[in-house]
């Protein structure tokens, strides 16, 4: 797995709402705005299930997904990559669950998505844009 550097983790902590995509077995996309992703690891994110109905499907049939990361104050935009697992038992799902209805008591918090990095690429313009960071 890829460990993530703190240029990257910095430009994570800035970022409230996360656009994911995923896509069907068929190739079909799907990009959705998530709010409640958590790094639990340099290499590990947790993305809560509370509305997911096309990414959910998606990442059951094919367990790849990116989202992008933009930290506004230095204007660096990287998009991570990975797989992940869904899970909706066990002591990291409840923990999940636990996290986000201590912010927001009403979500449903459905399942737990769990992101093993892969790779990571700068989305930042000019001429690194699309390079492979890590």
């Amino acid at each position: 797995m890829v460990m993530l550097n703190a240029e990257i983790k910095e430009a994570f902590s800035k970022v409230k709402l996360f656009p994911v995509a995923t896509a069907s077995k068929a190739g079909v996309p799907n990009v959705a705005l998530i709010a409640f992703v958590m790094m639990t690891a340099d290499d590990t994110f947790w993305l809560a299930d509370n509305f997911m109905n096309k990414t959910l499907a998606n990442v059951k049939e094919n367990p790849n997904i990116a989202f992008s990361v933009y930290d506004p104050d230095s204007k660096k935009c990287f998009q991570i990559k990975g797989t992940v697992k869904v899970t909706t038992s066990g002591p990291d799902f409840e923990k999940m669950r636990g996290m986000v209805h201590a912010k927001k008591p009403d979500l449903p918090a459905k399942s737990l998505l769990v992101m093993k990095v892969t790779e990571v690429f700068s989305c930042s313009p000019g001429p690194t844009a699309g390079k492979k960071v890590l």
